[in-house]
């Protein structure tokens, strides 16, 4: 068999072209685990010209039983979860820097690929998901490097899913040692030959020293931004953590904004909307979780497109330091948040806002593309127990304080709104700090550009402290 030329190879990705090129590669040599529902990817290689130069083992463990003297017991005898995949990716690299010595093999590049998944029931009702990784070098005895990721299936075929998982999995390999010096462009390469309405990526990472300069936010960030998936999350450590893993069963309260920075106006809004969402007779403190939203519109200076990455690391570099959980989402209306959250749980919800947030969500114009106008978009906001806490606002031109109780909305959706709170579902903030209701996030950002230093008075002191010391929100910043 003649070789193609990297020139080639690169014009003709196919999937059997991609195997090919990896199985002709003599140092590039590793070990298929695959459980579960998904064993389709060494089939590629197998299939593929010369597949003995590339697969040292290949093992397919579908009995639990199997999978368990191999990998170990899992405490929740759970088999699809990151903790099976990393056990089976360890495991595998172990076993072959074990019996493959160095010495007789000093140039090759080892490799550990695995997935776990369970694709679509009988019945429909789970569409599927799973986990796949690849462990690897790109340097004979180099660290291990790691990309792992988190799929959703949205085909309606158990056989359509494990064929894309395939693909999939033959992207990340390939990806892993001919296209990891831009993880941007591996995200997307990990597509080729699949289409993203197929099989959803929520949860990426990146580890080791291939990716030493990388930061799993903004590769988070990439996934919302490239339209894969419509939200994702991070959590203070910064690593991004699987959304369905964070929602399921728990009850949520969130709170949207721009966060640049933390006001106390923020803080103000948190603290007691946290308190009446906690003090709900159904809401386990310990089974609640609390979620900062924002969303891509959020992230984009104004009048700009563009979202300026540094500036939003220093937005999340001060809510991780807080120890909030931050979710990332293209949901533009309030409804569609609701809709997700309720993807995953059936328990008490929660919505943070002020006043000037809930004359929006009134407003007709954001919903004439639903069939049903806005009582469509209302009947998904308020789903079952959904409640809306409600932070006053101040009118500058009067000093009034304004609510629910005297807020004034348009004629036409005068009735529904009253619907709305003769019902319970808008909650008065009452306990709210006056002084904080004359912070605007907007005017403290722009002080800090303009080194004003009132703008201290007006954030929590960590969040003081985080931006001097570090320089953020610089002007140097804002230009790039």
């Amino acid at each position: 068999m003649t070789a193609l030329s990297d020139d080639e190879f690169e014009n003709i990705l196919s999937i059997q072209n991609k195997c090919t090129r990896l199985n002709l590669n003599e140092n590039i040599y590793g070990t298929f685990a695959e459980i579960g529902a998904g064993q389709e990817t060494v089939r590629h290689f197998f299939r593929a010209g010369n597949p003995k130069g590339t697969i040292a083992k290949t093992l397919s463990a579908y009995d639990k039983d199997f999978s368990d003297a191999i990998y170990g017991l899992d405490p929740q005898n759970r088999y699809v979860t990151v903790a099976r995949l990393h056990r089976m990716m360890d495991y595998e690299a172990n076993l072959i820097e074990e019996r493959l010595s160095r010495q007789k093999y000093p140039n090759k590049l080892f490799f550990s690929y695995a997935n776990t998944v369970a694709t679509i029931d009988w019945a429909k009702k789970y569409k599927g998901h799973g986990w796949l990784g690849i462990k690897f070098q790109k340097e004979p005895k180099q660290e291990y490097s790691e990309i792992i990721l988190h799929v959703q299936f949205h085909e309606n075929n158990a056989s359509q899913q494990q064929i894309s998982l395939g693909i999939m999995g033959v992207n990340l390999i390939y990806a892993a040692f001919y296209q990891s010096d831009d993880p941007r462009q591996l995200i997307n390469k990990l597509y080729d030959h699949l289409s993203k309405d197929k099989i959803e990526i929520d949860s990426i990472n990146f580890k080791g020293p291939v990716f030493k300069d990388v930061d799993n936010r903004l590769m988070s960030l990439e996934l919302v931004k490239e339209g894969i998936t419509e939200a994702v999350m991070f959590s203070p450590d910064g690593n991004n953590i699987l959304p369905a893993n964070v929602l399921y069963k728990k009850n949520i309260l969130t709170l949207r904004g721009s966060f640049r920075p933390v006001t106390n106006l923020n803080l103000n809004m948190y603290v007691t909307a946290r308190k009446l969402f906690l003090n709900q007779e159904n809401v386990d403190p310990d089974n609640t979780v609390i979620i900062f939203e924002m969303t891509l519109n959020n992230l984009k200076s104004e009048g700009d497109n563009e979202i300026n990455e540094k500036d939003f690391l220093d937005r999340a570099d001060l809510l991780c330091a807080s120890g909030q959980t931050v979710m990332i989402s293209n949901f533009q209306e309030y409804y569609k948040v609701v809709e997700y959250f309720s993807q995953h749980t059936k328990k008490e919800m929660g919505l943070v806002m002020g006043v000037d947030n809930l004359i929006d969500i009134f407003n007709e114009k954001y919903y004439r593309h639903l069939s049903g106008g806005i009582l469509e978009a209302f009947g998904k906001l308020f789903f079952k127990s959904l409640k809306v806490y409600l932070y006053p606002m101040r009118d500058e031109e009067t000093g009034k304080i304004i609510n629910s109780k005297n807020l004034k909305v348009h004629p036409r959706v005068k009735e529904l709104y009253k619907f709305f709170i003769d019902n319970g579902k808008l909650i008065d903030i009452e306990n709210y700090d006056e002084e904080a209701l004359d912070i605007h996030p907007r005017k403290v950002y722009e002080m800090i550009l303009d080194d004003d230093p009132k703008w201290e008075e007006m954030v929590p002191g960590l969040t003081a402290k985080m931006i001097k010391e570090k320089n953020l929100f610089s002007k140097e910043k804002a230009s790039h």
